[in-house]
Formats: structure tokens, sequence, C-alpha cells
């Protein structure tokens, strides 16, 4: 997969599709890399007419790791966090959307639309609100604004998260990336055994092992201020998708983030939690691609 330079850093990236194709670009959330976004999703959606970008996010993967910046303690910063105390991280979710949008300028890409899951949409709302001129719509998926007064996490759910590998060693990597899939995992479309371990394992093998770079990523997630008032001056067609089990990031984060901008479509579907099984493929690519494809329409018609 190749490497291109923007915002200071190398990012790695992946393209399907042909070039002259409306661009969708895929941002992926806390700590997973890029082929966390199902392959058959990108080739589906390309063969359907879309060009489609997915990239490994700064601290991840292949993508520079910002090994010179501090690791922050997850538990320090939620302490000062809760007590009113000033945060300080080595970067914010905004860097992580200029990361994003200066992907795109430096594929020579006007402008695409935005689909970010988790901390990828976050992120995706990030760039729609601070770089607008490259965002043809957005589409939030398991995310939520940031509000503070919002449900939290599950107590399984965020322990699995943050649970550190007993060593470095592949085994024990792979075990604990299976736990998280597990907890997270849709009730109502199920990943087989088989499924998840392919899926682990194949990110166990494809980077290195970097605490520090994903603590750096918590630290953005936890710094981030809420969105709602900056979501509610969104001009761009979003859609909101949500799954009614998601045990980190409850559905009424969803319901917040979509009566956060104007006009946004809200899909929330029973059965999905927080993860891209294969059975959850054909709901995916029916959402992105038919708000996609009605927003083209749209806009050829205008």
């Amino acid at each position: 997969m190749p490497q291109i330079r923007a915002n200071g850093i190398d990012i790695e990236y992946e393209s399907f599709g042909r070039d002259g194709d409306p661009v969708i670009l895929l941002i992926m959330g806390f700590a997973a890399q890029m082929t966390m976004w199902p392959t058959a999703l990108c080739e589906q959606l390309a063969a359907k007419g879309f060009r489609v970008i997915r990239f490994d996010n700064r601290d991840i993967g292949l993508s520079t790791h910002l090994s010179h910046l501090p690791a922050p303690n997850a538990q320090e910063l939620v302490a000062r966090l809760m007590s009113g105390q000033p945060v300080e991280v080595p970067y914010q979710l905004d860097d992580m959307a200029k990361d994003a949008a200066e992907l795109l300028k430096a594929l020579g890409i006007k402008s695409a639309h935005i689909i970010g899951a988790s901390m990828g949409g976050m992120i995706a709302q990030l760039v729609a609100i601070n770089h607008p001129d490259v965002t043809r719509s957005l589409i939030s998926v398991m995310s939520t604004t940031a509000r503070r007064d919002l449900p939290p996490a599950k107590p399984e759910a965020m322990a699995a998260l943050m649970a550190q590998p007993a060593s470095d060693s592949r085994e024990d990597r792979i075990k604990t990336g299976l736990n998280v899939i597990r907890v997270l995992g849709s009730p109502g479309y199920p990943g087989t055994e088989e499924e998840m371990l392919a899926a682990v394992s194949a990110a166990v093998d494809r980077a290195p092992y970097d605490p520090a770079g994903v603590a750096r990523q918590l630290g953005a997630i936890v710094a981030a201020q809420p969105r709602n008032e900056k979501l509610a001056t969104l001009r761009v067609p979003a859609m909101v998708l949500h799954g009614a089990d998601d045990p980190i990031i409850p559905v009424e984060a969803g319901r917040d983030t979509a009566a956060s901008i104007p006009g946004a479509e809200l899909v929330i579907v029973p059965g999905m939690a927080h993860d891209f099984t294969n059975a959850l493929l054909p709901v995916y690519l029916k959402r992105f691609s038919e708000f996609v494809m009605s927003v083209e329409q749209k806009a050829k018609a205008a």
C-alpha cells in the first residue's frame, strides 16, 4: 500500500475504484488500523461507482507514529477532566481531522463523502466542521458529540477496550484483541470465531505494538470538547448510523449527534453493537451507498 506526506506526517492509505468517481473517505476509530474497514465493503462500494479511500490514522498501523511526543496517562487525564482541571495532550482530534483533510488535498481530491466510525466519527465530524471545503457529506457511525452528560460506556466494555496484553507476544496480543471484539460484538450480527481470529491476527501481524501511540490517541479523545454547538452550524448532508446495542458508545450518543446536525438522518440498527462483522457488511453497504448516491443525485440536479 502507498504512503503520502500530508500535514507533516506520512499517511498509509489504500484506494479502491476509479480515480474519476466520487470519493468516499473512510476514517477508522481508536487504536484500530484502516484494515478494520472490511476490504469487501470497500470493493463493493467501488463497484457501485465510488472511489473509496481508507487510511491509517497517526500513531497506528503503518502511518507515522509520533514517538517523540509523550504518552499521557489515561487515569490522570480522566481524573483531571472530572475535577475541572486543564488537560494537556500531545495533539487534538482537530489535528487528526486536519490529517484527513490534507490527505485528500495531497491526493488531488477536491472533496469527498466523509465517513468515520467511533473515534473516526469524531474526526469525521471535525473534518466537516473545520474543513467544509473538502466535505461533500458526513456519515457519523457509532460515535458521539462528546457531550459530558451522555450515558457512559458499560464497565465491561471499557475494561476490555483499555486492557493491555499480558506481554508483547503475538499470542497475548491476539488474545486481548479477541476479547475486545467479543465484548463489543453485535448480538444480532455475530462474527464467527474463524472470522474474528483472522481479523485480529492480520492486525497484529501488520504493524508493531505501540501502546504509547494508543495512549496519545486516547488523550485526544479525552481532551475533546463537546461539538454540539459547532455541529449545529453544519450545512452539509449528514447521516448518523448507530447500533441499538452499542456497549461502548451507547445509542443515546448517536441520537444526540443527529439532533445536533441540522437535517441529519438518524438510522438506529437493532442488534448492532460496535464492530464490522461479515454479517453487518450488507447493512453498511446499503446505508452508505444509498445515502451517498442520494447526495450525488441531488447535487447533479441542483
